[in-house]
């Protein structure tokens, strides 16, 4: 079953490759979506694709790369669209 999530990651997660390393854990998973840097500190991604896959990268999000110290993920479950073909990051 495919799905879509809508993710808010909080804690020390800019400056320390958040968006980088979730593409790139994104892209091992086949997971299709987005991610960017908001300007209150937080990060914010859209994952779709296979839910096992989407939920694996949603457990990602708690930990991050090294450097994160990551302290919340909200996670808003949406309709899946089937609108990403990749995975990237977004600016504001």
């Amino acid at each position: 079953m495919k799905v879509r999530a809508h993710v808010y990651i909080s804690g020390r997660v800019q400056g320390v490759f958040f968006r980088s390393s979730a593409e790139e854990k994104a892209f091992e998973l086949g997971v299709k979506g987005w991610v960017r840097n908001l300007r209150d500190g937080r990060v914010e991604a859209i994952f779709e694709g296979e839910k096992e896959k989407v939920e694996e990268m949603i457990r990602w999000c708690h930990k991050g790369p090294p450097y994160a110290r990551v302290t919340n993920v909200e996670v808003k479950w949406e309709e899946y669209k089937g609108e990403l073909s990749s995975f990237g990051a977004a600016y504001l």
